[in-house]
């Protein structure tokens, strides 16, 4: 098979040749976007789910979706520690880009630009009286608004503004945030406080969220309305005739079919996972001789889709461990695939529970396991478990 027509494209929110599974998302973002366009309430959006179920892949749909209509957009990377101020800023900037060359008011454009130049220049991780993102823009910064240093209030008086401009032109503005489960404690509740403000004025200015399984408990920690301000989106593995639809429709594109009993191999294998279906069916590809690809093509593919896996997707995570850590995560793929309680985990080490709520938060902080609720523990990554097990001791 030639592998430059291979159309599987396993990556780090790469889009997949076929969006396959995810039409009812794709319909509630229709939705919100459409009563957003028509001044109806509605809340932001927040996706959940592990490592590798395609997040990352419908937060830039969705996004692209936005765009079609003409809304302003932007986009951050949320990450540990770091104050979303200087990334929303930015972000912003882009969004209102977007619109400033359709408004017909340029000075209520520049109003707005003083206001975020503000925002931005009071970032606390600046040296004082200067600011880490230079955005390039040439009016003096506004005095008295979204400049107090308190996140929350600057927060709320830039997304009001910025929802104002997006009026003017009867679109709106979508803020898309990924890894939200990153966003500090502090930030976190400022970005709710906003958010609620919007909600209750009925401005045209969204949040769509990704994260990990427990960013409603995040959410929630930080602001107790936080549970009726965003509609909640859980996304999982695909079901079989998804997952089929993933594979089957890119091959008859390229004139290429599977087999029934190829099928049947590849969804035992990915597991209907997004990433793994496409990981498993390029090697397959690559492999195959001819069309259509065979069982034993899956099964000559097979062990080398696993050894990229397990280079790329699980051991880059791995390495990331100290060896404190890999005991602790060992222990856990140990005891089984479901989230395990703490307890079993401490148990199975010999030690105290105490003792170990070091390693426990610092994978927690990695991205590497989740608290699915009180008292139990659960890896971010599907398969994640099966592979520890592989790994010599």
């Amino acid at each position: 098979m030639d592998p430059v027509r291979n159309p599987y494209a396993p990556g780090a929110g790469q889009r997949p040749p076929e969006l396959a599974g995810r039409d009812r998302e794709l319909q509630q973002f229709e939705v919100v976007l459409e009563r957003v366009a028509r001044g109806r309430p509605e809340r932001s959006m927040v996706l959940t789910g592990l490592r590798g179920v395609g997040k990352t892949v419908l937060l830039n749909t969705f996004r692209s979706m936005a765009m079609q209509r003409l809304w302003g957009t932007g986009k951050i990377e949320a990450r540990p520690d770091q104050s979303i101020r200087r990334p929303v800023a930015a972000a912003m900037h882009m969004a209102i880009r977007e619109l400033a060359p359709r408004h017909r008011a340029p000075e209520r454009i520049e109003e707005f630009l003083a206001v975020l130049k503000a925002f931005a220049m009071r970032d606390p991780s600046a040296a004082k009286g200067t600011s880490h993102w230079s955005p390039g823009i040439d009016v003096p910064a506004a005095r008295g608004r979204a400049d107090s240093g308190d996140l929350e209030i600057d927060l709320t008086e830039l997304f009001v503004d910025a929802a104002a401009v997006a009026t003017d032109l009867g679109v709106g503005i979508a803020l898309f945030i990924d890894e939200m489960q990153d966003v500090p404690a502090p930030d976190v509740s400022a970005l709710c406080a906003a958010c609620h403000e919007l909600s209750q004025s009925g401005g045209p200015l969204i949040v769509v969220g990704a994260g990990l399984p427990h960013l409603p408990s995040v959410l929630s920690a930080s602001k107790s309305y936080s549970e009726r301000l965003f509609r909640y989106v859980r996304i999982d593995r695909l079901d079989r005739e998804a997952a089929d639809l993933a594979l089957i429709a890119p091959a008859e594109r390229e004139g290429v079919e599977f087999t029934p009993e190829a099928l049947d191999a590849l969804y035992e294998a990915a597991d209907g996972y997004p990433y793994f279906v496409q990981a498993y069916g390029k090697v397959a590809w690559d492999l195959a001789l001819r069309s259509p690809i065979t069982v034993d093509d899956v099964r000559l593919a097979a062990p080398e889709a696993e050894e990229e896996l397990a280079v790329g997707f699980f051991g880059s995570r791995y390495e990331r461990a100290t060896p404190a850590e890999r005991d602790y995560m060992r222990a856990m793929a140990e005891i089984g695939d479901e989230p395990v309680p703490t307890a079993a985990v401490a148990e199975a080490l010999g030690r105290k529970p105490s003792s170990l709520s070091p390693a426990r938060d610092s994978l927690i902080k990695k991205g590497l396991i989740y608290s699915a609720e009180r008292g139990l523990i659960a890896f971010t990554v599907p398969h994640f478990g099966k592979f520890l097990r592989a790994q010599p001791v």
